[in-house]
């Protein structure tokens, strides 16, 4: 009967242990370095790299938290020293912590460089001009166009005798479209699909739109009356 064979292994727990201390301290340290990149750059989200005599750094957080901290040597060596996928090779990580003094130096200087940048910036703005002269002046246009065409509503329901209905023409080459609810104007649209809303149910339009399109409005009603003439004439011949 063969004996059995006893070959004495190394116990990789002690190093993995002490592998892992070494990453949870770094994961705490450079933690608070990516907290103060996402409030230093204004952001949740994005990386920074930092550049040592011995190789580069880079630092990705994400909702101000670190996702990983990863350090290239110059020889072209990659250590995630800490990440969210994997633990570090416990020789590359021995490598790669020799320099992690210089990286943190490399930080304090990027800090530093930009401390004071905002010294010499002026918070003596100019006073903003109030909107509330346009806006008046929006609102009378707006709503004398409303007055127009609810009164064109209340004479197409009269005559059409439904709940809902528009009347559409063309000015100037531009589609122009008033859809009305009863005898009240729901919207006057000025450019057919995706155009500009001079009247709705939701929002006033923007001045520069009103001062742009008031000019054919003009033509609307025009168009409007023309279509009501011809009804009448094509009433004009019937007796009874």
């Amino acid at each position: 009967m063969t004996e059995a064979i006893d070959f004495d292994f190394a116990d990789t727990a002690a190093v993995a242990e002490r592998r892992d201390e070494v990453v949870a301290a770094v994961e705490s340290h450079a933690g608070r370095i990516a907290r103060e990149l996402a409030l230093l750059q204004g952001g949740d989200y994005g990386q920074e790299a930092f550049n040592t005599p011995r190789g580069t750094w880079t630092v990705k957080y994400e909702g101000g938290a670190l996702q990983y901290l990863r350090y290239e040597g110059n020889g072209g060596s990659e250590t995630y020293v800490v990440s969210t996928k994997r633990q570090p090779d416990p020789t590359e990580l021995a490598t790669a912590m020799q320099d992690y003094e210089s990286f943190v130096e490399s930080y304090n200087d990027y800090v530093e460089s930009r401390s004071g940048v905002l010294d010499d910036v002026s918070t003596d703005f100019p006073e903003p001009h109030e909107t509330s002269g346009v806006v008046a002046e929006r609102d009378r246009v707006v709503d004398r166009i409303r007055e127009v065409c609810d009164e064109i509503a209340v004479q197409l329901h009269r005559y059409d005798g439904t709940d809902y209905g528009t009347f559409a023409t063309t000015v100037s080459g531009t589609r122009w479209e008033l859809k009305r609810e009863l005898d009240r104007t729901s919207y006057l649209r000025v450019g057919g699909e995706g155009g500009v809303y001079l009247l709705s149910q939701y929002e006033p339009p923007a001045a520069p739109d009103v001062r742009q399109l008031v000019g054919g409005f003009e033509g609307f009603v025009e168009s409007y009356n023309d279509y009501v003439a011809e009804l009448e004439s094509d009433l004009d011949g019937i007796s009874l």
